[in-house]
Formats: C-alpha cells, structure tokens, sequence
C-alpha cells in the first residue's frame, strides 16, 4: 500500500515515499515545480498534504487526478484526540508531526520540537491527546528580525562559534540568538519533565541536527517526522474507510 506524504512548508517542501509503515524514500528542498514533477510522475499514487506554505492551492489545481490526494485540515479525521480551543487554526504541519511522534512512541507522552522556519513546542499526553503547544521564531528568522528591524545590527549569514559573551557585534548577535534558543528549549524541556517524567522528546526540523548536540536532554531526531505522520494519517484514513 504505497502513499506519498508531502509537506509543503514556508521556504521548500519535502515527500517520503511509504509503502504501508516502511519508509522507502525521501525527498528534501524541493521547488514548486520539482514537487509537482514528483506527484504527477505516478498518476495513480495516492498523496497525503500537509501544507503551511502559500503553494498548496497552485500546486493542488496542476496535480493529475485529484481523487487520490489526502489533504490534512481540522476536518479531517486523525489518530490522536485534538483538545485544542482552535483547532481551525492550528498548523497541520504541527499536528502531523505529533501524529508522527506518537507513531514512534505510541504509549508515551511527547514533546514535539521543530526547528523550522518557527519554532515550535507541542505537547502528546500518554493517551494520545494533543493538548498544545508554544510558537516562537526560529533561527534564521531571530537573525533577519535584528536586521531588519535595527538600523546598524548586520544580518548574521553564518558562524561557528556562539560564546555566552560576546566580544563583538557579530559574536553578541550570536550568543544572544543561539544561547537563547537553546535556554528556551531547555526550559520547555524542564518544564514538560516536570509534567511527565517519562516524556520522550522528537526533534524535526532544518535546524534538528544543529540544537540536537547542544541540549542537555536525551532527544530523537526524525528528520522525516511530519511525513511519517501524514503517512499514519492515511493508513488510518483507509481503514475507515
């Protein structure tokens, strides 16, 4: 039972081609168009949606048979209990990434990180419910707001080091948004531990693999985690079916 699970984000999209649970192949910063030469290759391959991006409406009236496209919104029947106020409103990127999490540790609670263009916190009791979460700038995005929003602060591009002080403009701009990030995960972290002192912490993300050796916590890095979700989202939306 092959499915392709897309996640179209706010920079690039990425795919993960399934067959039933197994992972067979995936596919990272993908263009607009890559992405469609990708779903239209097999006409008849279904296709499982997350998107966050801009692109999905462009991209959903160029794909060749529309009947075997998933798209995941709130409406859309999922295999953990979202306890969410507004659930309208809340990212489906988010929501597949829990559901991906929960897949890989069905009887724990998680706490879901990515490291996206935002980032973000969520929380996956050991009953399966989605009770929330904490949306925050994401790296490159705390460096282009110093930027853009000061007169004399330069955009930081890139860097090796992030010291707690820095001795320069440049090395201040760094310890203040690496140690920050990183202070702030760690306090989520302690946070939920006190919640759940056997919480399992997932990380995702364009960022996963930098913040993964600079936290004091034992996490998992799954780089394919949004899709994995979206691939249980559909194994689960056929047997309703």
């Amino acid at each position: 039972m092959f499915n392709l699970s897309v996640d179209i984000g706010n920079s690039f999209s990425k795919a993960a081609l399934f067959d039933d649970e197994r992972l067979i192949e995936t596919w990272y910063k993908l263009s607009s168009s890559e992405l469609l030469e990708l779903i239209n290759k097999d006409k008849k391959l279904p296709v499982t949606i997350a998107s966050v991006g801009k692109e999905l409406v462009h991209i959903q009236n160029l794909i060749d048979n529309k009947d075997r496209l998933l798209i995941l919104d709130s409406d859309t029947p999922v295999p953990i209990k979202v306890k969410y106020l507004t659930p309208h409103s809340l990212g489906m990127d988010r929501l597949a990434a829990c559901i991906g999490a929960k897949t890989l540790f069905n009887k724990k609670p998680i706490l879901k990180i990515d490291t996206g263009t935002c980032i973000t916190f969520d929380f996956v009791n050991a009953e399966g419910e989605y009770e929330g979460g904490s949306i925050s700038l994401g790296l490159k995005m705390r460096f282009k707001a110093l930027n853009h929003f000061t007169a004399k602060l330069p955009f930081i591009e890139s860097f090796e080091d992030h010291p707690i002080m820095g001795v320069n403009t440049n090395e201040a701009i760094v310890s203040g948004v690496v140690n920050g990030i990183i202070a702030e995960m760690d306090s989520f972290i302690n946070y939920y531990q006190n919640i759940c002192p056997n919480l399992e912490i997932v990380i995702c993300g364009g960022d996963s693999d930098f913040f993964e050796s600079k936290l004091k916590q034992t996490i998992f890095v799954v780089p394919h985690l949004v899709m994995l979700g979206l691939n249980r989202v559909y194994l689960y939306h056929v047997q309703k079916n």
